[in-house]
């Protein structure tokens, strides 16, 4: 009895160019070509074009991952690794994605295959780099506060300035707080806090008059 033919694996294809003169037809082509190659058929193309790779959202790539997320990609094939991070640590994050849905990445240009060992391996070293790329980022904000703080500037927020005579004569008035905080254009929260404090000091020197 014949074996039953292996069900062909469902590919997402990937394309991105960054500007809209750009032509993604080549990337397109070379990607369809390697499909058919492999006996794979086409889940669906996702195409962002004119679309810079620094950006947070990309609109295709987010449909495809949604895609993925409902188990209905296996793989995800990419015309070339920048073409999908826009950073190593994006790229890391994308593909322990991809790997915790059980969607296998390909990358065209560096014959990268997360299946393989050797791609294994590739994607090992990109953890380690996105991993030194964290702990650099981290060194260069800590040196920055280190900088700061030796020369004096005030780090965080400016302190808040209240008016607190206004604030005073607004209370006797039992005007709201959301009132103050409009006049005094600073936060109900601050103003709330800034009425406890009146709240305290009156009651120190309440009992400071007692004999």
């Amino acid at each position: 009895m014949a074996r039953a033919k292996p069900a062909a694996l469902r590919v997402a294809i990937y394309a991105r160019v960054s500007t809209s003169g750009q032509e993604v037809e080549n990337q397109l082509h070379d990607l369809r070509l390697f499909v058919r190659q492999r006996g794979w058929v086409i889940q669906s193309e996702y195409v962002d074009a004119g679309v810079s790779g620094t950006k947070e959202s990309r609109p295709a790539l987010d449909r495809l991952l949604a895609v993925a997320r409902k188990g209905q990609v296996e793989v995800l094939l990419v015309w070339r690794l920048d073409r999908l991070g826009r950073s190593v640590k994006h790229l890391v994050l994308l593909l322990d994605e991809l790997r915790r849905l059980g969607v296998s990445f390909v990358s065209l240009h560096e014959n990268l295959d997360s299946n393989s060992p050797v791609g294994k391996a590739v994607l090992g070293i990109f953890a380690v780099l996105a991993e030194m790329e964290r702990e650099l980022i981290v060194q260069r904000v800590q040196a920055g506060l280190a900088r700061a703080r030796r020369e004096g500037k005030r780090l965080g927020r400016p302190p808040v300035v209240i008016d607190w005579t206004r604030l005073q004569k607004y209370a006797r008035k039992h005007m709201s707080v959301r009132a103050m905080s409009k006049h005094l254009g600073i936060s109900r929260g601050t103003v709330a806090r800034a009425l406890r404090t009146l709240k305290r000091r009156r009651g120190r020197r309440t009992r400071e008059r007692k004999p």
